[in-house]
């Protein structure tokens, strides 16, 4: 029997009904991928999740979590973590991505905010991993793995390198200053879906860890996948602090708020054009590579703001010498 044949089997036996049956859903940027079964009058979202991969496990507890929360996320039916299965509740087929505009984003993005307050304020933290520096440091070089060694093809001179762990540095210090929070660490457009009540409906939290107060911020904000004008950007982010102080009692400047924000998001999308580009080159998913110039500009304009990051944007000029033009595409 092979995996798929397995998948079927084990979701007909979950649901009792040997009638039911699969479409495909959707796939994500991991080796999960994600099935629609269709059971009676009734649908739900099987997850398949290679155990050499992926540790469903996790899914399950961070489900947990946040449903306890309050919060509304799949709900874990059925689970066979030994070959990677999991039966969910359906959340439905409207990514926040496929409806936005400017008309209803206001609508939208109060939605996802207010969850993501929710998220940090009563979200357990038990036994989540810490966002600790190690791990920092490894999703930075994924930008250099997989961008500008295997997808621009340019070597690092001595100085260059050098260049590149200041910035590490800097970004590092930035995120480890900050507030430390429960953070989803995907939490964007393609992961909150539109849901008739208590939207959004939230998925891909299996990564979630112990980290800076505004990283699911900016990941939201500052969206890989779609872009808003900075007046907007900095609305809902200071709207944020001053909700977040008066949650928490403290007393964060607006100042101090916008450089964790600004360079929060730096580290954010130097990872993700890092993993666009492994996407494309490990795993064959070349359709992410369009994203990597907006992706890009929200790194050039931020590094424009800071004077310490200086050189690291004049190494990327020399690096892709379209750089300058980046924000025009």
């Amino acid at each position: 029997m092979d995996r798929k044949q397995a998948l079927i089997a084990w979701t007909q036996k979950s649901l009792a009904d040997p009638e039911c049956y699969l479409k495909p859903a959707s796939s994500d940027a991991s080796f999960r991928s994600y099935w629609r079964v269709f059971s009676q009058s009734n649908t739900y979202i099987v997850m398949d999740a290679p155990v050499e991969h992926e540790n469903s496990s996790t899914f399950v507890d961070v489900s947990r979590k946040l449903t306890a929360a309050g919060l509304q996320v799949p709900i874990v039916y059925s689970k066979n973590l030994d070959d990677g299965f999991l039966l969910l509740s359906d959340l439905g087929t409207v990514q926040y991505l496929d409806i936005l505009t400017e008309d209803n984003c206001q609508t939208l993005y109060t939605d996802a905010i207010s969850a993501l307050h929710t998220i940090q304020q009563k979200a357990s933290q038990k036994n989540l991993p810490l966002y600790d520096q190690q791990l920092l440091n490894d999703e930075l070089n994924l930008f250099s793995d997989w961008f500008i060694d295997k997808h621009l093809g340019f070597s690092l001179s001595e100085r260059q390198s050098k260049v590149i762990n200041n910035c590490h540095m800097i970004l590092i210090d930035n995120a480890q200053q900050q507030a430390q929070t429960f953070v989803h660490r995907d939490y964007h457009s393609r992961n909150l879906m539109k849901t008739a009540s208590h939207n959004p409906g939230i998925l891909d939290f299996q990564d979630a860890v112990i980290g800076p107060v505004t990283y699911d911020l900016v990941s939201l904000l500052k969206d890989c996948y779609i872009a808003w004008p900075s007046t907007l950007v900095n609305q809902f982010s200071d709207q944020f602090r001053i909700n977040y102080n008066g949650l928490n009692n403290t007393e964060i400047n607006a100042e101090t708020w916008q450089r964790w924000f600004d360079l929060m998001g730096i580290q954010r999308h130097l990872k993700a054009i890092g993993i666009f580009c492994r996407l494309n080159y490990r795993d064959h998913k070349p359709n992410y590579l369009k994203d990597i110039n907006r992706t890009l500009c929200y790194v050039k304009t931020c590094c424009n703001k800071y004077p310490e990051l200086n050189e690291f944007l004049e190494l990327l000029h020399e690096m892709s010498p379209s750089m300058a033009n980046i924000c025009e595409h």
